[in-house]
């Protein structure tokens, strides 16, 4: 259980400097914000995994744990601001 939660707050770290790297226009808000989601949520999203699969699948608890804070991390982006007015672009 020990190494699980290693790897889910690897991937949390991966997707959230993935994010911040591949897409930064897109995270006005403080990196340490969408590092902390993409954290919690891997290890939210791997631990409900783990349970209900009652620890028998590591690798899809992995995966559920990846596709979780990839989801919650998305929730952060602002593509709206990319136009550089403030303004919501359907405004």
């Amino acid at each position: 259980m020990v190494l699980e939660t290693i790897a889910f707050v690897l991937i949390g770290l991966a997707v959230g400097s993935g994010a911040l790297v591949l897409l930064p226009a897109y995270f006005p808000a403080a990196r340490s914000l969408t590092l902390a989601t993409a954290v919690v949520a891997a290890l939210i999203g791997g631990g409900i995994s783990g349970y209900a699969l009652d620890d028998h699948l590591p690798a899809l608890a992995l995966l559920f744990s990846a596709i979780t804070s990839a989801l919650l991390v998305s929730v952060l982006a602002r593509p709206d601001l990319l136009t550089g007015t403030g303004r919501h672009r359907h405004a």
